[in-house]
């Protein structure tokens, strides 16, 4: 059995420990010891970028923003399902992720950074939409942290409260839509969600796309 190797190490800007590991191919980013995110277990993530973009795939121009890059498999589909004039602006708030995805990930995803229609943005998102323009995106597809119940950042919560969807929301074009990935379901959620003004659906998605079981959520939020 081959062994998982250890490739980079990093902490966040709250000083907790990451790490990049490859094993047999495969490749995890870890928080605290605790696996994050699998490129095998990427059908959600993948998901999350094609049900983003569902609205907007048709627009001249679109403008769309991803919270949180990962290892680029959200930045696939959207990139895959837009036209060359869209924008994709991909904030992520730890520098080092960014530096993986160019330097040891460029064969998995890495190498879509490069793209013309990418901005890489290297800050916090939440302060982003609470700092940025109104009516600025035609789509935000947020996978921030563990969704509703964050791991990584405690502040990441703020995002999902009532202030912050209702600045995600004021952020969306007429028409724009929000998508949310989530490690389960939260009807505390979406209860908010709706009370800021989105009309909100959600969608089971698989770890794996031969997984028997949906165990995460994709919510999407259309103003």
């Amino acid at each position: 059995m081959k062994p998982r190797i250890l490739i980079a190490e990093s902490t966040t800007p709250d000083g907790a420990p990451m790490s990049l590991y490859e094993h047999d191919g495969a490749y995890s980013i870890s928080f605290r010891g605790q696996e994050l995110m699998h490129s095998k277990a990427s059908a959600s993530e993948l998901l999350l970028g094609k049900m983003g973009i569902e609205r907007i795939h048709q627009e001249p121009q679109p403008k769309v923003m991803i919270g949180g890059l990962g290892l680029g498999f959200t930045l696939r589909t959207v990139l895959a399902g837009l036209g060359p004039e869209a924008q994709v602006d991909v904030v992520e708030l730890v520098p080092k992720v960014v530096e993986w995805n160019r330097e040891y990930l460029k064969d998995l995803n890495g190498a879509l950074l490069d793209d013309s229609r990418v901005n890489v943005i290297e800050a916090d998102v939440v302060a982003r939409i609470r700092e940025g323009d109104a009516q600025s995106y035609d789509a935000m597809i947020l996978d921030v942290d563990n969704g509703p119940t964050g791991m990584v950042k405690e502040s990441n919560n703020s995002l999902y409260s009532h202030k912050g969807l209702r600045a995600v929301r004021k952020h969306l074009k007429p028409g724009g839509r929000a998508a949310f990935w989530s490690a389960g379901d939260d009807p505390h959620f979406k209860a908010r969600m709706e009370k800021v003004g989105f009309r909100v659906g959600h969608i089971r998605a698989k770890v794996h796309e031969r997984s028997k079981r949906a165990a995460y959520v994709i919510y999407v939020a259309d103003k």
